[in-house]
């Protein structure tokens, strides 16, 4: 039979082993040491803040109950250190015991450990910072690149803005009879922004007709039949007379008879 020299005996001494046996287990030689202090487990297990079934698994060097080599270590580390012994024997005797134990060597996972180590994660604290900065300089010519094209396109309606603010006037403007001069009137009508007209005569001529935005002098017998789509861009004036269109004009339109 194996005796451990630092149990104590049936002599009824109540020596307190102060270093670890020759074939004495870790768990087994704390236990010793706790109980020699007349310290109860659940003190123990607040003070270290680890489970009573964790510590019991210690004492009983129950290392497949336990988490892998190196959680053990720490354990007992912490243990050793409540109770005020040296745990480099304690973490010495564990390595040359846990092999024989479990088969496996003490910096190794066990396989039904219920705390597995994690694997390294995907990319360190460069590669996010650099993947980072990826996207951050491809927002950036995205940004740049999208302004480009906005700027672009607004330059070229600027250019386009003129030539459509100035279209071609398809106004058609009819010519009385000279031999009327004499009977005839004067209709001025000046422009600051192209719009539609159509004037006629009280003989039933078209003196204008169609959108219009250079500035007209037409002559005709009145009364004068006036349609204008927007008025407000309009001087109108009857043999130099100036004609206000405020009281002709409902919702920007102006369409009434205009005599002398």
């Amino acid at each position: 039979m194996e005796v451990n020299p630092n149990s104590q005996q049936s002599t009824g001494t109540s020596a307190t082993p102060n270093t670890l046996g020759n074939v004495q287990r870790p768990g087994e030689y704390l236990r010793h040491i706790r109980l020699a202090q007349k310290r109860e487990l659940a003190d123990v297990s607040k003070a270290l803040n680890m489970p009573v079934k964790t510590l019991e698994a210690l004492e009983g060097d129950e290392y497949k109950s336990l988490p892998e080599a190196t959680f053990i270590k720490g354990y007992y580390r912490a243990y050793a250190k409540f109770l005020n012994v040296d745990a480099s024997a304690i973490i010495q005797r564990f390595d040359e015991i846990y092999a024989n134990d479990t088969g496996l060597l003490p910096n190794h996972a066990l396989k039904d450990s219920p705390i597995k180590i994690m694997g390294k994660l995907p990319g360190s604290n460069s590669d996010r910072n650099k993947k980072w900065l990826k996207r951050i300089l491809i927002a950036i010519v995205v940004i740049v690149v999208g302004s480009l094209v906005v700027v672009g396109l607004q330059k070229w309606a600027a250019k386009k803005q003129p030539a459509q603010a100035n279209p071609q006037s398809n106004m058609q403007v009819l010519s009385v009879d000279p031999n009327a001069a004499s009977t005839s009137d004067q209709l001025d009508l000046k422009f600051s922004q192209p719009t539609s007209v159509n004037i006629v005569d009280s003989t039933g001529k078209v003196l204008a007709t169609g959108r219009q935005s250079e500035d007209l002098s037409l002559k005709g017998v009145s009364p004068f039949q006036v349609r204008l789509d927007d008025a407000s861009v309009v001087t109108l004036s009857l043999n130099n007379e100036t004609i206000p269109l405020g009281p002709y004009t409902v919702n920007g339109k102006a369409d009434f008879r205009l005599s002398r």
